[in-house]
């Protein structure tokens, strides 16, 4: 078997649903949840866990290599955040850091609004919404979504590409249209094209004012330059979350490069700042 360093895959189940997921490092675990339409190798692929930590993620349902999308009603954050504690109850891991990308911010939010006692720290990177649906974001993906149950492939990438909507996301940030052009090609983007519909209709929580019972450190990062994730909602997010902490990152279009050296430099910044290891941890401590 690999090392943990690599990452190697595993297999968790909940619902009759096969959860892929994968651990790197040893020490405090860090859950770092993929965006819509991407996999755990997004996060994984982004960010090394500094010496003292474990880095955490899985395919949400209907995502990555997770098997099977259980009932479809189900698809949700809430259902989403759930899938994230018995996850960390399979671990036997008792509270954790966690945050995400996008969608994946918005499943550490709310699992952080609902389960505080199991939560240590909460990283939201690029959110996507505030305290309701992001109704630019439904009908963005909700136009998408349609594309792909209508085409095939490459007639949902042309007609997507012929689009005023495709047109106004690419003016403002190339990147975020490109990741749109590639929900339209992704596998098995027709049977799951409901992620698309039903995650962008749904909000982390309905309350901003919940948002001052997060008690644990908190970092947010955003960049300008995407329409999808707007920078005025990470400046909000940091804003109203009391002690919350807000660095700006280079955007995407700008330069991925940088954009991934300043990801690993917050990240690691934030997690030995506040959770630095006392001294030696055995594999999978729960911190």
């Amino acid at each position: 078997m690999r090392s943990r360093e690599a990452g190697v895959r595993m297999i968790f189940e909940r619902d009759g649903i096969r959860f892929s997921y994968r651990r790197a490092g040893e020490g405090i675990p860090f859950v770092y949840q993929h965006g819509l339409g991407a996999d755990v190798n997004q996060p994984f692929n982004l960010f090394k866990p500094p010496k003292g930590f474990q880095l955490l993620g899985f395919d949400c349902r209907l995502h990555g290599e997770t098997t099977s999308a259980g009932d479809t009603d189900d698809i949700s954050i809430a259902t989403f955040a759930d899938d994230m504690l018995a996850f960390l109850d399979l671990l036997e891991i008792e509270h954790a850091i966690v945050g995400g990308i996008s969608m994946g911010a918005a499943v550490a939010l709310n699992f952080a609004l609902r389960f505080p006692r199991r939560t240590r720290g909460l990283v939201l990177h690029r959110p996507a919404w505030l305290d309701g649906p992001n109704r630019r974001n439904a009908e963005i993906f909700g136009f998408v979504a349609k594309l792909i149950k209508e085409h095939d492939p490459d007639a949902a990438v042309d007609q997507l590409r012929k689009s005023t909507l495709y047109a106004d996301v690419f003016a403002e940030s190339p990147d975020c249209a490109n990741s749109l052009v590639s929900q339209c090609v992704a596998p098995r983007a027709r049977e799951r094209a409901s992620r698309l519909e039903r995650i962008t209709s749904d909000a982390p929580n309905l309350h901003r004012a919940k948002w001052c019972d997060i008690k644990v450190p908190v970092l947010v990062l955003a960049n300008r330059q995407d329409p999808i994730h707007p920078f005025e909602f990470g400046q909000t997010l940091a804003r109203e979350i009391p002690h919350a902490e807000f660095r700006e990152v280079t955007s995407k279009s700008v330069s991925v490069e940088r954009y991934a050296r300043d990801v690993q430099r917050f990240l690691t910044g934030f997690l030995t700042t506040h959770f630095a290891p006392a001294g030696p941890l055995r594999a999978g401590a729960n911190g």
